[in-house]
């Protein structure tokens, strides 16, 4: 009995630690809720002039021009070249099929870059830049 007693004691302690630091965190946590996608209902667009013809993109959260959470996926065509570049903020990305280098394999690739904006791309090459006028 005093075996069960001490157990219960012990649970409900827990609970109530558990439950406090949940409400702690929950209040640390911006409101929103997920972003959920279904691969078959992601609407792409041309790419960015930033990149090379031939790239798709569809943004999934925020907004590449301000500081905020950004989401976007990318598919690139099979053997599609971005030339030698860098970038001024921290990116994670995630290939969710195909290969991705500095350039797509042979079945091209869909990668989804998870990044807090504002992004940008600069070239090693100037001329390289897709966004440059061409005489």
């Amino acid at each position: 009995m005093k075996r069960q007693v001490t157990l219960t004691v012990v649970a409900a302690v827990c609970a109530v630690a558990f439950a406090s630091r949940a409400g702690a965190q929950a209040a640390a946590t911006p409101a929103a809720g997920p972003i959920v996608f279904h691969a078959s209902g992601i609407s792409w667009a041309d790419g960015p002039p930033s990149l090379p013809r031939g790239a798709q993109f569809a943004l999934l959260e925020g907004n590449p021009a301000e500081a905020v959470p950004l989401t976007l996926r990318l598919k690139l065509p099979p053997n599609y070249r971005i030339p030698p570049h860098w970038h001024a903020v921290l990116e994670h990305v995630t290939v969710l099929s195909g290969t991705l280098n500095a350039w797509a394999g042979s079945d091209g690739v869909v990668f989804q870059l998870h990044s807090v904006g504002p992004w940008s791309i600069t070239y090693v090459n100037a001329k390289d830049d897709p966004r440059q006028a061409r005489p």
